[in-house]
């Protein structure tokens, strides 16, 4: 496929490696197109850096990566209000969290719908948001689970190449429903972030279930 990435951070560099190393060609924009051109350049030529408006009209996927603060002014940049996403499956990897307290900075409602409102037209997923991008580029210990990645969306087909694509990084999808979960499915990262903040790892706070025996 051809994604396109908006974002020129950690999170948008990593996924933009993993994707490439399945043979995927990935365009970069984001507020920073000097970013997008060093990502490029490290990449190669799997990897193009574009102007955000281009991003929508030459992918077949987008993935916005980007920090929460700068979601509106990237939307604006990639044409988001005027359509140039519509139709295509959108998937939101931010976090609208405060580091300080680990809630939600909304409100109501959740950011992948705030997305989808300023997305004109658009299919969006909400997935990816709970690992690090750079943890994806670590293959799986040896006898580790493979990572679960729960997403959230209301366009089956969206669903379907979001899950392809976690399945290209290495993880497996794990669908909780539709767009009424995403606001849910977001507090979760708050709640590891404050896990992490008291010392403990989120893996062992969350029971362990042997699907065996159903």
């Amino acid at each position: 496929m051809r994604i396109g990435i908006l974002g020129t951070g950690v999170m948008a560099s990593a996924l933009a490696e993993g994707w490439t190393r399945r043979g995927h060609h990935v365009l970069v924009g984001g507020r920073s197109q000097e970013r997008a051109r060093a990502i490029a350049a490290r990449l190669g030529d799997a990897v193009e850096a574009v102007d955000p408006a281009q991003v929508g009209k030459q992918s077949d996927v987008v993935v916005i990566a980007v920090a929460w603060e700068g979601i509106d002014q990237v939307l604006d940049l990639a044409g988001a209000g005027q359509g140039s996403l519509a139709g295509l499956a959108v998937i939101d990897c931010t976090n609208a969290v405060d580091y300080a307290d680990g809630l939600l900075k909304l409100p109501s409602g959740s950011a992948v719908e705030h997305i989808a409102e300023r997305a004109v037209g658009s299919k969006v997923v909400k997935a990816l948001h709970l690992f690090a991008g750079a943890s994806w580029l670590a293959p799986t210990p040896t006898g580790q689970p493979k990572r679960t990645v729960a997403m959230c969306g209301d366009d089956e087909a969206a669903l379907a190449i979001a899950a392809e694509l976690v399945r290209d990084l290495g993880g497996v999808p794990a669908v909780i429903g539709g767009l009424e979960h995403a606001r849910q499915l977001e507090d979760v990262a708050g709640f590891v972030m404050r896990l992490v903040a008291a010392g403990h790892n989120p893996v062992t706070a969350l029971p362990s279930v042997d699907r065996s025996q159903d």
